[in-house]
C-alpha cells in the first residue's frame, strides 16, 4: 500500500503493536490496575458525578483488584492462561486518576510494578490538571532509576472544543492540557492521548480539528476511542430519552479512516475502538466484535489505498474540507 511504513508490519496506520514488535520483538499485553485512587471530578474538588460518559469504575472497568501491585500483576497474568503472549507486560494504571495521590504513594506503587521483573514499563492513566511539580518530579526520577523501562502518561483530552468539554464536564480548559504537555516534554516523558469520536455535539470537521491541532502537539501516542454508552452513566440517560445517539458501524469507520488520514504518521496509535463492558454497554453494541471493526477498518482503507498520514503536512496543517 503506497505510502506505508515498513515497520508498521503490514498494517496501514502505526499500531501499538508494530512499536512494541520494532522494540521487544513481540506484543507486550497490557495488564490493567487498579491503584486504589478516586478522580477530583467525583470527590467533590470539581463535582461529584465524574465525566458523563464515565461508569462507576472510572474507566477501569477491566482493572484487576488486588492488595497489592505485585498481586495485581501476578492475577493479570494469570488471565491469559496458556496463551504465548512474549515475555513482557506493560502495567497499565487504568481505573480513576492515577497521579491523584500524595507523592509518597504514587513513588511505592510506582516502583512496584516497574521492579516486577515481567514489566517492560508502565502506562498512568491521569488528567492534566493532576499533573504537579512534584508528580513531574517523581516521574522523572523514576526514569533514572528505572532506564531500561519507559514510563508513559496517558491523558484523557477527549476534545479540544471547549462547549463540549464543559457538556461532557471534563473539568479543565484546553490550557491546562497545554501547561501538562509542557511541563511532559521538559522531562521527556511520553504521553499519549485520549480521544472520543462521537461524542453529542460534534461534526466531522470538529473531530478532524481536534486530530490536527494534536499533530502540532506531537505526543507520543493517541487513543481514538470510539464513543460508548454505558449503564448507569448520565450518558446513558440522555440515550435512553433519545435525544442522542452513537455512530453505525460504517458512519464510524468513516470517519475513524479520515481522522487516521489527517493524524502524523509518526504518532503511535494506541486504540482504535475501545472495548465497553459487555454486560453494561448500550450501545453501539456492533463495538463488542472488535476483530470485525478492525478487519472491516483494514479491507475499506486496503481498497481506499489510504494509510495513517496520508492527508498530513509537516506544518500539522489538514486540507480543506
Amino acid at each position: 500500500m503506497a505510502g506505508t511504513n515498513v515497520n508498521w508490519h503490514g498494517k496501514p496506520y502505526y499500531s501499538l503493536d508494530s512499536y512494541l514488535k520494532n522494540h521487544y520483538g513481540h506484543k507486550c499485553y497490557k495488564i490493567a490496575l487498579n491503584a486504589g485512587m478516586t478522580c477530583p471530578n467525583r470527590d467533590g474538588t470539581l463535582d461529584t458525578r465524574g465525566c458523563i460518559f464515565c461508569s462507576a469504575g472510572g474507566s477501569g472497568d477491566f482493572a484487576a483488584i488486588g492488595e497489592t501491585i505485585d498481586l495485581q500483576l501476578e492475577r493479570g497474568k494469570a488471565y491469559f492462561g496458556d496463551k504465548n503472549i512474549g515475555e513482557h507486560y506493560i502495567a497499565y494504571f487504568q481505573a480513576y486518576t492515577n497521579t491523584y495521590a500524595p507523592v509518597e504513594y504514587l513513588q511505592k506503587i510506582y516502583s512496584e510494578a516497574l521492579s516486577h521483573r515481567d514489566v517492560c514499563g508502565i502506562s498512568i492513566a491521569t488528567r492534566p490538571d493532576c499533573l504537579g511539580e512534584e508528580v513531574l518530579d517523581l516521574l522523572q526520577n523514576l526514569q533514572a532509576q528505572f532506564p531500561h523501562k519507559f514510563i508513559w502518561i496517558e491523558l484523557g483530552l477527549q476534545t479540544i472544543h471547549a462547549q463540549t468539554a464543559e457538556y461532557i464536564r471534563r473539568g479543565y480548559p484546553l490550557s491546562c492540557f497545554e501547561e501538562a504537555v509542557k511541563g511532559l516534554a521538559i522531562r521527556n516523558i511520553p504521553y499519549i492521548v485520549h480521544v472520543i469520536l462521537g461524542l453529542p455535539g460534534e461534526t466531522p470537521k470538529m473531530i478532524y480539528d481536534t486530530i490536527k491541532y494534536l499533530n502540532t502537539c506531537k505526543p507520543f501516542g493517541i487513543k481514538l476511542q470510539l464513543l460508548h454508552i454505558l449503564e448507569g452513566t448520565d450518558l446513558a440517560f440522555e440515550f435512553k430519552s433519545g435525544t442522542i445517539k452513537t455512530y453505525e458501524k460504517e458512519e464510524y469507520l468513516d470517519i475513524l479512516i479520515k481522522s487516521l488520514e489527517y493524524l502524523s504518521p509518526d504518532i503511535v496509535v494506541h486504540r482504535l475502538t475501545g472495548d465497553g463492558p459487555k454486560d453494561i454497554l448500550l450501545a453501539p453494541r456492533f463495538s463488542l466484535n472488535k476483530r470485525d471493526v478492525l478487519n472491516s477498518l483494514h479491507r475499506q482503507m486496503k481498497l481506499a489505498n489510504t494509510y495513517q498520514g496520508r492527508l498530513f503536512h509537516a506544518t500539522g496543517s489538514i486540507d480543506t474540507l
